[in-house]
């Protein structure tokens, strides 16, 4: 498996940049600005067994670190993002866990005390920007709304840091901007103006669903710079969540995979692209591969399917041409297997 491991960045092409690997030594130095612990959410319909879109989810982040969140669709990311800002709709629901933001429990909290905390300690950046903008208002305006809501300045303050953060945003001619309306924006522009609304209030957390998904190559990396910098800048806190994991390379400190509501890895964004080691870490990194052997090797058909590997406690089995005996039987929990590198694996890939 050494000579497997030992080229996998360069057969893909997928290159791990920037901060690298300092998220994790930064969350075991820090307080955690978030703080999951066993974070369980379910769908429950009258005469349907419940579903599990979380279970069991764990981590932390530090102060200035962005943690990428990796999984196909219908992993459970967007239900997380809901979790933490407490908006999961109806039937959904938290079953257990915690959800801790600077010490103070989420969970806890009374609606009217988490509303003041939206939008000004907690922020969230979502995949659809027009759908989160007013038609019938100017930008100016939901831009300085949101500073006088939660900052409690005026009108003219507001539209005065409505400018300035248009400027952050690199934003052409912000005067003129403020005046425009939603359907005067293109679409880079108005991802960059709900950034700008995130951020206007020096949120201590941001969460950016898929927002750069709908964008063009050009655009997004612009759109990244841009927040990777407001981010450093303010010491924010960032849940990225993603389905492009050669995004998350390129951005992130640190990258935790999600599987069926499951975190399944969580490892320094250096050290991950340099093996994964859980199999569907690496199915994932053979996706984005130029090298046919690679993706045929970790893309290739698992075992036939029967019924025991449908109803394994390992979510995983069913795909994994790696199972044995003991993952059809025994949950495999969540442990680790280096210095800041965790897996959710009974035969974790080995380097």
């Amino acid at each position: 498996m050494r000579s497997e491991a030992q080229s996998l960045v360069t057969r893909t092409g997928i290159r791990p940049c920037g901060p690298g690997s300092v998220g994790v030594a930064s969350a075991a130095s820090d307080p955690a600005v978030i703080n999951i612990r066993d974070l369980e959410v379910t769908y429950r319909v009258y005469g349907v067994q419940p579903t599990r879109a979380l279970r069991n989810v764990s981590f932390r982040i530090a102060p200035g670190e962005i943690l990428g969140l990796v999984g196909e669709s219908g992993a459970g990311k967007t239900t997380l993002a809901r979790a933490i800002m407490r908006v999961i709709p109806l039937p959904g629901r938290i079953e257990r866990g915690e959800i801790s933001f600077m010490g103070a429990d989420l969970r806890a909290m009374s609606e009217a005390d988490l509303g003041k905390r939206r939008g000004r300690d907690l922020a969230m950046i979502v995949a659809n920007p027009r759908g989160e903008l007013n038609p019938l208002l100017r930008i100016g305006v939901q831009i300085a709304t949101v500073a006088e809501v939660h900052l409690g300045v005026s009108r003219k303050r507001g539209l005065e840091m409505a400018r300035d953060m248009l400027h952050a945003v690199a934003i052409p001619d912000p005067e003129q901007r403020l005046r425009a309306y939603p359907h005067e924006l293109s679409g880079g522009m108005a991802q960059r103006i709900v950034i700008a609304m995130a951020l206007i209030c020096g949120p201590r957390f941001v969460i950016s669903d898929d927002a750069t998904s709908g964008l063009d190559v050009t655009v997004q990396a612009q759109v990244l710079a841009l927040l990777r910098k407001l981010v450093r800048e303010q010491q924010t806190s960032m849940l990225y969540i993603t389905r492009d994991i050669g995004v998350a390379a390129n951005f992130c400190d640190r990258i935790s995979i999600i599987y069926k509501g499951e975190i399944v890895e969580d490892a320094p964004t250096g050290a991950f692209f340099s093996g994964p080691a859980h199999p569907y870490g690496n199915l994932l990194f053979a996706a984005f591969s130029h090298d046919a052997e690679l993706r045929r090797r970790w893309m290739g058909n698992a075992p036939a399917a029967d019924g025991d590997a449908a109803k394994a406690p390992c979510l995983y089995a069913e795909r994994c041409f790696k199972r044995q005996a003991r993952c059809l039987a025994e949950h495999p929990a969540l442990r680790e297997i280096a210095a800041g590198r965790l897996v959710r694996c009974h035969y974790p890939v080995g380097r």
